[in-house]
């Protein structure tokens, strides 16, 4: 009992195309996955944010500094200040100066917004033009 099972050359040809339909279906499912996820990944407001950085600066003996405690007091070097009056004061007789000394402002980690606000609302009343914040640097390796 045999079989003829024919022997055309088209049939013993080695077949050289690629199938390119999962290739294609793949990529497609790729794409949408990419144009749901992009749109959540990026937010409609353009900002520059700050990049970290070690600055050393040198304190000078002209600097002002100004420092708010826990508490919300106000302080001009040592001595406390009796209100926002008393602070603006003060900062319009430096105004005036020629080179404008630089204002610099410590505030409490655990002090309020609000304090601090109110210092540099009050470098604007006198037309100071330099307000720099005074912090610590983090800890190594965290």
């Amino acid at each position: 009992m045999a079989m003829n099972l024919g022997s055309d050359e088209a049939e013993d040809a080695v077949m050289s195309a690629i199938n390119t339909t999962p290739l294609v279906d793949v990529m497609l499912v790729l794409l949408i996955i990419f144009l749901i996820t992009i749109p959540a990944v990026t937010t409609s407001v353009k900002l520059s944010l700050p990049k970290q950085r070690v600055e050393v600066r040198e304190t000078k003996p002209e600097n002002i500094i100004i420092s708010v405690d826990k508490m919300g007091h106000t302080f001009w070097y040592d001595t406390q200040l009796a209100g926002r009056d008393d602070l603006v004061n003060r900062l319009k007789k430096i105004s005036s100066l020629q080179p404008q000394p630089e204002v610099q402002i410590r505030g409490d980690s655990d002090a309020r917004y609000n304090s601090v606000g109110r210092i540099m609302y009050a470098c604007q009343l006198a037309g100071i033009a330099k307000v720099t914040f005074i912090t610590e640097p983090p800890a190594l390796g965290g």
